[in-house]
This record gives structure tokens, C-alpha cells and sequence, in this order.
């Protein structure tokens, strides 16, 4: 990690995401879990990532992957136990790799304890006050309390059945129907999860992963969405009290404990309040993430993140991918390259060579910029979206509430392949009795880690050599920026000491800087060119008092 010694690991870190399921499969079940995470973190090591975030691996029905959680403190069975987990963590410490857990607040599982309690309890339940339940509108209460829009889609309130058969109160979930939303207003609520921080914290967690992390507190009053009034449960303002509490956590713990938070917000001032100096220590740049594949759109991305974190002196991220969006390799190759859930949809077609082109570039540029890094698996070995998983193999409940037309997540959640010319690609161990919980393509064969390490044109060869040279230069990961004249379509800038990163979006070659040392090229260069769909890093002799500002 570039940074000052004294400067929180969390400020420009790069951090790897690992899904649990699909990272890789110790016991043959053709799930992975966390023997299989265990018995690859040398590859973890060997790229170069200074932390994991695990996306969660608690005790769930998995009626949405296991953000529906039962119990906060425990381990599915299909991923193992909480001992194999607190190995994990020591032997990840013992090569220098932090970890980051994956905490879901918004909601839990319909399976959970609470839950299960006020249900049976019915309408007199006290923990029903630890969710949304409220009486339906209209003769009987048999329409919904609001007309709101869930998350995945679809409706958002759910009608029980009361212990004598009858119809009773509605719940609500802003996702899935297994997922009722907890009533933050409870201080029984507030209370659970910051004993859920503790708990992960003593075990060694060197941060948590805030999930929906906007959405926590609705407005009781239950009004509908209307655009000139505030949204009823998107960014209220009591969200911060609840952060600023986590944040006094974190704080009481030895070793730049970090909370870093999930935030869907197009405001970008609203989005900075999250990360005032009492509150959270980061959050995930979707703005970027979304970008189109375009010099302009991507440089006012680029400023308008930096600016909206320099008030609060926070440390911005670059994300290309996560386990919810469309795989960059496949964005990038696409006419429209840029992303969001509201147009996402399978079948447009995708230049995958061209996407691979210019992921290897975005690669370069998201590594050279002042900040965190994250690195979703796979993402390292130029993985494409899986767009043609049959329908009867699809598992994300994203296709069912959108009624079968968003093709929902599993095509960039398929597991990793490690080695071998066929399936499962060394995911699971040889002799498996079960085959990978959603199929690999045939091609990709020459995608393996295997296959890649040791090719000097390999995606894997050149996050490992970006992420090396990261480490090494001083001024890279948490710092500073300057914008350099560059041609139309060019992005250059420099991040002092001599280094520079240009990237060409353009259609045509442009001159590289005279006398600059070529570091690292994202494809090679065409002699004192640098090609369409390029970055590279170089090194240039700067004038004495030259620096940042």
C-alpha cells in the first residue's frame, strides 16, 4: 500500500471482494466456502491486495445469496463454522491482508428469531415493533399500507396470517419478501447491531461493509413518493445519528478500524454527509462505477468525486464491478457502456475483445487515482458477464420480481475457474460429487489463473504488475491529483514524483510526452504512441518545485 506511515491502511487500500459462494469449493459441494477461501489466499497474497471484503457468509434460507440473514454471529453450514472463520482472518493477518465483513441492517431474514416471534406472537407481539407491521388500507385491510416500489422491484408490503387463521397486518421489505425491514427507530434495534459490530470487531475484523446503507430509516408516517417531496426512505436524515453511534465503535478499537458504507445516492453532497469526520470512513463510488467509457463523462466523474470528499476529508473509491452490476469486461464492449438497473437487461450484443481492451485500461486508471481501490474476484482474470445461465439454473430473485426481463446478478456471481481445460476449472476439487452451483462457460478455459500466470499479457500479469508498482511508488493510493493538457479524448494527469497515467479513449493514436519512461502499458505501445483504449503509467522528469495541488 502507497501511503504515509501514519496514514489509516483504509485510505488507499486496494481491497479484494470476495463472494464466498463462488470463490472456490473446499468440500466438493460445488459451493464455495471458507476451506476454499483458505486454501487460495497465496493467490490473494501474490496479487497484492492489502484487504478481503466478504460478502456475507452468516446462517440464511438464501432467498436472496445471504443478504437475508438469520443470525448475525454464526457461519451457514454450507460455508463452514465461525472457527474456520477466525482462522481465516489470523491467517490472512499473518500475510499482511486485512478483512472486511459484510454487515446487513436494513433487513433480515424471515427466518430470523425476531421475526419468527412476531409472527407467532401475532398482532400483539412486542417484537413487531422491531419491524414494519401496519394495518392494510381500504374495507378488511386487504390493500397494501403504501403504493412504494421495492428495491428489486415489485411491492414492497406483505400480508400475515394471524395465529387463528385470519387475515392479518401487512410487513414491509424493500427487498425480497424474506427480508422484512428492521424498524430503526427501536432502541432494541439500534442496540442489537452495535453488539453485532462488537462481536466482529473482537474477532479480529478490520472493518464492516455497511449494506443498503441508506435506506435504514423510513419515515413512520408512511407517505407515498411523490418527486416534490423528500423521498420517504431513501437518505433520511436520522440515518447519520445511527452512523455516528458505529462510529464511536470503530473508534474504541485499536488499529484504524473502518466502516465503509454501500450508498446509491446521485447527490453527491447528500452522498459526502455519510463520510463527515464522526461517521463513516468511506463509501462505494457507484458514480464512477456507472460511467460510460468516455473521456468527458469520466473526467467530471473523476472531479466531481474528489470534490464532494475534500470538504470531509475523506478518502474516495474506484469500483469497476461488484457482485450486483454487470461485469465491466461486458459494459465496456457494449454501444451504451454505461450501467445501471434500471436498463439492465441480456441479449445486447458485446465486442468482448473490445470490452477486455478497455477493462484492461480502466484497470490502469481506477489504480492510479487518489484513494481505495476495490478489485471484485475475477475482475483480475478479465472476466466476462455469464449471460446465457438457463433460465431454470437462475437463482437471484431479481428475475422473478421483474417478471423474467432483469436477468438479475447470477451472470457475474458465476465461480471463479483456477485451472484445467474444463469445468469445474479447479473451483471444486477433483473427484466433486456436485458440479459448480451455476455453470462455467467452456472458454474459459483460457481464463484460469493458471493459464494467466506467467503471460506477460495476461489480465492476472498485469493486476499483478499494476498492484506492485502501486505498492511501491509513494505518491500512488491516498493523495493528491494534477490534471495535465492532454488532446481531446486523452485523460492525464499526474500524481507528483514524475508519475503520470494517461489513458486514450479517443479513436485515434496520440503522442506519448517526450522523455517519459513507460512504467506499465494496459496493451503495447505503438513506439511514441499511445493507442485507442490505452492507459499506461510513466515516469517524467519534472521541473524542481513541481507538485500536486
Amino acid at each position: 500500500m502507497s501511503r504515509a506511515d501514519d496514514s489509516p491502511w483504509w485510505r488507499g487500500a486496494v481491497i479484494y471482494q470476495v463472494y464466498p459462494r463462488s470463490f472456490a469449493d473446499g468440500d466438493g459441494d460445488g459451493i464455495g466456502d471458507i476451506a476454499g477461501i483458505r486454501s487460495r489466499l497465496d493467490h490473494l497474497c501474490t496479487l497484492g491486495v492489502d484487504a478481503i471484503w466478504f460478502s456475507p457468509w452468516y446462517p440464511s434460507p438464501m432467498a436472496d445469496a445471504g443478504y437475508d440473514v438469520s443470525d448475525y454471529r454464526d457461519i451457514d453450514p454450507v460455508f463452514g463454522t465461525l472457527a474456520e472463520v477466525e482462522a481465516l482472518i489470523a491467517e490472512a493477518h499473518e500475510r499482511g491482508i486485512r478483512t472486511i465483513v459484510d454487515v446487513v441492517p436494513n433487513h433480515c431474514s424471515d427466518a430470523h428469531p425476531w421475526f419468527q416471534a412476531a409472527l407467532a406472537g401475532g398482532p400483539g407481539a412486542p417484537e413487531r415493533d422491531l419491524f414494519w407491521f401496519r394495518p392494510g388500507r381500504g374495507p378488511g385491510g386487504d390493500q397494501r399500507p403504501t403504493d412504494w416500489i421495492g428495491e428489486f422491484g415489485g411491492e414492497t408490503w406483505t400480508r400475515t396470517t394471524n395465529p387463528d387463521g385470519t387475515p392479518g397486518d401487512w410487513y414491509l421489505h424493500l427487498f425480497a419478501p424474506q427480508q422484512p425491514d428492521f424498524n430503526w427507530d427501536h432502541p432494541r434495534v439500534r442496540a442489537e447491531f452495535e453488539d453485532i459490530l462488537r462481536f466482529w470487531f473482537d474477532r479480529g475484523a478490520d472493518g464492516i461493509r455497511i449494506d443498503s446503507a441508506g435506506l435504514l430509516v423510513k419515515d413512520g408516517t408512511l407517505p407515498e413518493v411523490r418527486p416534490d417531496q423528500p423521498h420517504p426512505f431513501h437518505d433520511l436524515d436520522g440515518v447519520h445519528d445511527v452512523y455516528r453511534a458505529w462510529r464511536r465503535i470503530a473508534d474504541s478499537y485499536p488499529g484504524d478500524r473502518a466502516l465503509i458504507g454501500e450508498v446509491w445516492l446521485p447527490d453527491r453532497q447528500r452522498f459526502a454527509n455519510y463520510l463527515r469526520p464522526d461517521e463513516l470512513h468511506a463509501a462505494f463510488n457507484f458514480d464512477f462505477l456507472g460511467c460510460a467509457w468516455d473521456a468527458a463523462a469520466l473526467r467530471e466523474s473523476i472531479d466531481g468525486t474528489l470534490s464532494a470528499h475534500a470538504p470531509v476529508g475523506a478518502p474516495a473509491t474506484w469500483v469497476l464491478s461488484n457482485h450486483d452490476v454487470t461485469r465491466h469486461v461486458t459494459r465496456y464492449g457494449r454501444e451504451d457502456t454505461t450501467f445501471s438497473f434500471a436498463k439492465k437487461r441480456e441479449g445486447i450484443f458485446s465486442d468482448l475483445e473490445l470490452g477486455t481492451t478497455r477493462a484492461r485500461a480502466a484497470a490502469l486508471l481506477s489504480l492510479a487515482l487518489p484513494g481505495a481501490a476495490y478489485v471484485y474476484q475475477g475482475e483480475e482474470l478479465g472476466l466476462p458477464e455469464v449471460e446465457d445461465i438457463p433460465p431454470e439454473l437462475r437463482t437471484d430473485p431479481m428475475w422473478p420480481r421483474s417478471g423474467y426481463v432483469d436477468p438479475g446478478r447470477d451472470g457475474c456471481r458465476v465461480p471463479l475457474p483456477w485451472s484445467g481445460d474444463e469445468p469445474p476449472f479447479g473451483f471444486s476439487p477433483d473427484g466433486a460429487a456436485s458440479a459448480p452451483w451455476l455453470p462455467q462457460p467452456a472458454h474459459w478455459k483460457d481464463r484460469t489463473v493458471r493459464a494467466q500466470t506467467g503471460d506477460p499479457h495476461s489480465m492476472l500479469e498485469l493486476y499483478r504488475a499494476a498492484i506492485a508498482i502501486r505498492r511501491a511508488e509513494p505518491a500512488l493510493g491516498d493523495g493528491e491529483l494534477t490534471w495535465l493538457p492532454a488532446p481531446d479524448g486523452v485523460l492525464a494527469f499526474s500524481r507528483g514524483g514524475g508519475f503520470h497515467c494517461l489513458v486514450n479513449l479517443s479513436g485515434a493514436p496520440v503522442p506519448l510526452p517526450a522523455g517519459g519512461e513507460p512504467l506499465l502499458a494496459s496493451r503495447p505501445l505503438d513506439d511514441d504512441l499511445l493507442p485507442p483504449d490505452t492507459a499506461v503509467w510513466l515516469r517524467v522528469a519534472e521541473p524542481a518545485g513541481t507538485a500536486p495541488v
